[in-house]
């Protein structure tokens, strides 16, 4: 029987939940379960504000509307990402600025950030990858001293931390994923978190297409209207509503999930040991949430025949992101040199299955090919 990159976990209530918003016969956005999530957020994180959003790119959009880009602006972040991180800015005609990945692991690499910054550039966008945090104390040094906003692409970081403070929630504005492949699910969804206090009123205008509709209907103004761009961020009620039922269960989802990854970090261990792979490194100052397992291959060819094995074991691993900056859509609008270490994760890195109920016979199997592949 095959094992599947990802399967998506359901806790028991989403359909009593789902059953529950339609029975209040509200399920467009903003309603009984939206505001529950906002609470949880804001109660569990600390966050100042949080709006759901259709998708982690909803709430990037977003956030380029919040801090003004405009036709010429420039953004730095890394090119190891997915697309949206990069389209949400070129959108609103931004230049992107990309830098490469550290040695360690495929996050920005702070220390090339200030040398790509110019009159032009307005933003700076880390992304958190596999749920392990940059390093925020650079980039808002960075950007605290150069005058630059930071929008925090935290799409799998839910419920991970950097010394201590979660992530999502430390530069002016934070978005996150609740895709069926992340920890936390609704099929699609999103949410951006509001750090900000400049942003506050504005984020609630443009989530709610342009209008100032969410004061009217907290009673605050007589009437709504038109007061700004932008456009239908919110998600339906019965996304919400299946995504509390997620919420609810967090803890227990996290806990399963670290001992996935413990397991095969300690079952592949030894072939590190011996320099046949990389494992993920997560720094001092990072937790980790368990979002995925990834290794490193030392060449394409390696990962090439380790992809094709466990497939022809019925074992579904993938690789992941492509470099954005050798992409077909951005190659001629590059203007950086190589990026070599954003290139290594593109041509090596591999991605195991992971997801709640993956058992452990599983991933003992998982690892006992991959250990068999690399002693012949």
């Amino acid at each position: 029987m095959m094992i599947p990159f990802n399967k998506p976990f359901l806790t028991g209530k989403e359909a009593h939940y789902l059953y529950q918003a339609v029975s209040t016969g509200k399920i467009s956005g903003n309603g009984m379960f939206t505001n529950k999530c906002h609470d949880f957020f804001e109660q569990r994180y600390g966050f100042k504000k949080v709006l759901l959003t259709t998708s982690c790119t909803d709430a990037l959009e977003m956030a380029a509307i919040l801090i003004d880009i405009k036709e010429g602006d420039e953004v730095i972040m890394p090119s190891y990402t997915f697309v949206s991180t990069a389209n949400a800015f070129v959108l609103r005609g931004a230049k992107i600025i990309f830098a490469d990945s550290n040695v360690e692991n495929p996050n920005i690499d702070a220390t090339k950030i200030e040398a790509l910054i110019t009159p032009r550039t307005k933003a700076i966008v880390p992304v958190h990858y596999a749920g392990i945090a940059c390093d925020m104390d650079m980039i808002m040094d960075i950007a605290n001293r150069h005058n630059l906003f930071v929008v925090e692409d935290a799409a799998q970081a839910i419920d991970s931390y950097y010394k201590g403070r979660p992530l999502g929630s430390i530069g002016h504005l934070g978005a996150f994923s609740f895709h069926e492949t992340k920890n936390i699910i609704a099929g699609e969804g999103g949410m951006l978190a509001i750090n900000d206090d400049r942003f506050l009123r504005r984020s609630e205008i443009i989530w709610e297409k342009g209008t100032n509709r969410a004061e009217f209907f907290r009673g605050e103004v007589n009437k709504y209207g038109w007061v700004d761009i932008g456009s239908s961020f919110l998600p339906a009620e019965i996304v919400a509503a299946f995504l509390y039922a997620q919420l609810e269960s967090i803890d227990l989802i996290q806990s399963k999930r670290k001992e996935i990854w413990n397991l095969y970090n300690e079952l592949l261990s030894p072939l590190e040991e011996k320099g046949k792979l990389k494992l993920p490194t997560i720094p001092s100052f990072a937790t980790n949430n368990a979002h995925m397992f990834y290794l490193v291959c030392n060449t394409p060819e390696q990962r090439e025949k380790l992809l094709a094995t466990l497939k022809s074991n019925d074992i579904l691993a993938v690789f992941h992101y492509l470099s954005l900056h050798k992409s077909e859509f951005y190659l001629a609008k590059h203007t950086g040199g190589e990026l070599p270490y954003s290139d290594n994760y593109s041509d090596c890195l591999v991605r195991l299955p992971m997801f709640y109920e993956l058992e452990k016979e599983n991933i003992v199997t998982i690892c006992n090919i991959i250990i068999n592949i690399y002693s012949n």
